[in-house]
């Protein structure tokens, strides 16, 4: 099989041939339909996740089919958890110190096939062809994660209308939400996207909405959108940061926290998390705005995101 292998953090994905890996006990062997690209995957290209080992294969949008059964399935972010540790024993399995994750402790995506622990893999909806699906199992449950934090938050922002965000916009909608989109200054095409998505009001992240909001979500990995979303909300509103890694939060005076306002981080994902977002996404006709690269062109792909060249997820089709 091909698959694309980063070495060490700041270089570019190498193009390997090997035989594709065995399953040990418990794991199962997909063939790889589509991965998703995901900015996770910039950070750990980056060397900004430090736990992550190299040489890694990226990748953690995974469909594809299970060698032996054809049975079609998703493998998320979240590869494996000790199930023993005082988060696993008590529903955050999302925290557990043992934790491996696709694509970062273990081999992801960008390949041919690739092995998983059949317990932590997720059904996929029939309604979304492999493509369409392979966003869901990041930018979807990410977000979706995020979204529980918001309680019943009636006008939600999202700060950072990539890949989450387009589709989380599609399903607060869909809810009853208000969705208010901040892009970046000048993005004219992330407006009207955003807006296609289910936005109701669409503005440059350095502008006040039209009125305050209940609640924040952060995608876009720049801490000073923390403050300008504290500054969007109204008293008792929060701002959840839904990326795992983000620059610097810049000072900023208390009176902007005051008010019972909150700034909370969401981590990875359960299982749990996983099944009713798959629910909600067969419930939901979310719409998945993909670019297709072939495999090989995975360093083209992640180039375009860092770039911001296109709106939605880049997919790499073996």
């Amino acid at each position: 099989m091909v698959q694309m292998r980063l070495h060490a953090p700041g270089t570019r994905l190498a193009r390997e041939a090997q035989e594709p890996p065995k399953p040990q006990a418990g794991q199962v062997l997909v063939k790889v339909s589509a991965c998703g690209v995901c900015r996770t995957d910039l950070h750990l290209v980056d060397g900004e996740l430090p736990a992550c080992r190299y040489p890694i294969t990226p990748g953690h949008e995974v469909v594809g089919t299970i060698v032996g059964s054809g049975k079609r399935v998703g493998i998320p972010w979240l590869g494996w958890t000790c199930g023993e540790c005082e988060y696993c024993r008590s529903g955050r399995e999302n925290l557990c110190v043992r934790a491996r994750f696709t694509g970062c402790h273990l081999d992801g995506g960008y390949a041919g096939y690739a092995v998983a622990d059949e317990r932590f893999c997720l059904p996929i909806p029939e309604r979304y062809g492999d493509a369409e699906a392979a966003p869901l199992l990041c930018a979807g449950l990410i977000g979706y994660r995020s979204y529980s934090f918001v309680g019943e938050a009636k006008r939600i922002g999202l700060y950072g209308f990539g890949a989450a965000a387009h589709i989380l916009a599609q399903v607060a909608a869909a809810e009853g939400r208000e969705v208010f989109a901040f892009v970046r200054p000048g993005d004219e095409t992330a407006k009207r996207f955003s807006r296609e998505c289910g936005a109701l009001w669409a503005g440059d992240s350095t502008e006040p909405p039209p009125e305050p909001l209940d609640a924040a979500i952060i995608f876009a990995p720049a801490g000073a959108l923390v403050v300008a979303a504290l500054q969007a909300l109204k008293k008792g509103g929060r701002v959840i940061c839904g990326g795992i890694h983000m620059s610097d939060i810049p000072s900023f005076a208390y009176s902007l926290l005051w008010g019972e306002r909150r700034i909370e981080s969401v981590a990875n994902l359960t299982r749990a998390d996983g099944a009713r977002f798959m629910e909600v996404a067969a419930r939901v006709p979310i719409r998945t705005e993909v670019h297709r690269y072939p495999l090989v062109e995975a360093n083209a792909a992640l180039d375009d995101l860092r770039a911001g060249r296109f709106t939605g997820a880049a997919v790499l089709i073996p």
